[in-house]
């Protein structure tokens, strides 16, 4: 990742500039994941659905994970627990619910049955380690080191056993209505070498690179004239920071949609939100013991309780609410064979709602 001071000292006009390229590039970048995935799925015969929640949200949810370890790395371990459970909340109440509100999506009981159980369970474990921390530490709760690597352990079976799942051909038979088989006339007549699994991987590669390095130059830019206009950090922690943790899924999100492969937003909001916890929570673990609860001493120290323990009292609650309105959502869904539009109002209003109460609360949290 670029460094953030090399955005500081530079002129308005040339950070407005950057926005505007960056902006391009955030297209042109989806443009190219969504296609390559697409082609890759065809050309494998697997579900586009099942790309989606493996390499797709590997690919955009790796950067978020480098990062992660290395705040956790040089001292600021508490910011990876936030991330990964504000991204969690973003990518589904945000997300996934926009993309209800923009069309119907598509259902594929395989992977909302089989992947989608991980998604709830994996976020189940990750909140009751942390309450039973708690309960057994006090303010001195951690998430320790054992529990990362039985995180990134989960993580290693779960891409196995999707892998495996999809090589079998069982997500075939999940009931996703679009025929991964099909492709348009254009799509047909392209040349031969550029429908090879290895070209369209690296295709796919280079999206994922230009979506997340144009997302982290649009976001620096905006974050440094928005502090030049004397944003309170709060306002910028609780919407345009956390907001930009999963840009990237968002823009791969609506890209599918106009691009006419809705099955992509569905795999990668799942997958994305399996590696939120098993990847980013389990490698940063790894690099250092994760704070469970702000401190209440030092440079950094929090006074109000609400604040200090607010990854606790609205975070994790947050995250558990909107994933188990998933839930119920799918179990419709399977009945209806597609996702309704109304389903994706409460979704981004449980999104607003987190984002407005963060930034109320949040005040003394750094």
């Amino acid at each position: 990742m670029i460094p953030s001071e090399w955005f500081q000292d530079l002129h308005g006009g040339v950070l407005l500039g950057l926005v505007g390229v960056s902006m391009v590039a955030l297209m042109f970048g989806a443009d190219r994941l969504v296609e390559s995935a697409s082609a890759l799925a065809r050309r494998l015969g697997v579900p586009e659905i099942i790309v989606g929640a493996t390499i797709v949200s590997l690919g955009t949810t790796a950067p978020e994970c480098a990062v992660s370890v290395m705040a956790a790395w040089e001292g600021n371990s508490g910011l990876a627990l936030g991330n990964a459970v504000g991204s969690v909340i973003a990518d589904t109440g945000l997300i996934f619910g926009l993309g209800c509100l923009l069309t119907r999506l598509p259902v594929n009981r395989f992977l909302l049955v089989r992947q989608g159980w991980v998604q709830f369970g994996s976020a189940v474990l990750l909140a009751g380690l942390c309450y039973v921390m708690w309960w057994l530490h006090g303010d001195s709760a951690v998430v320790p080191r054992w529990a990362g690597a039985m995180f990134l352990l989960l993580l290693v079976a779960y891409m196995f056993v999707s892998v495996r799942w999809s090589l079998k051909g069982e997500a075939l038979e999940g009931g996703l209505e679009t025929d991964v088989t099909s492709s348009s006339s254009d799509e047909s007549e392209s040349d031969e070498e550029s429908q090879r699994p290895m070209v369209l991987l690296g295709v796919l590669l280079f999206g994922v690179v230009v979506v997340v390095l144009s997302s982290h130059v649009l976001i620096e830019s905006v974050e440094v004239m928005a502090r030049r206009l004397s944003v309170p950090d709060v306002v910028l922690s609780a919407t345009l920071v956390a907001f930009g943790t999963s840009l990237p899924e968002l823009v791969v999100g609506v890209t599918a949609i106009r691009r006419g492969h809705p099955e992509l937003l569905v795999g990668n909001v799942i997958g994305a939100d399996v590696l939120n916890v098993l990847f980013v929570v389990g490698a940063s673990a790894i690099a250092a013991e994760l704070p469970i609860v702000a401190p209440a001493t030092g440079p950094q120290a929090v006074a109000d309780v609400f604040s200090r323990e607010i990854f606790l009292r609205l975070h994790l609650p947050t995250m558990l609410l909107i994933l188990l309105t998933f839930r119920c959502f799918i179990f419709r869904a399977i009945q209806l064979n597609t996702f309704q539009r109304w389903m994706g109002a409460p979704l981004v209003l449980g999104y607003v709602a987190f984002v407005i109460l963060n930034a109320f609360y949040g005040g003394g949290v750094s």
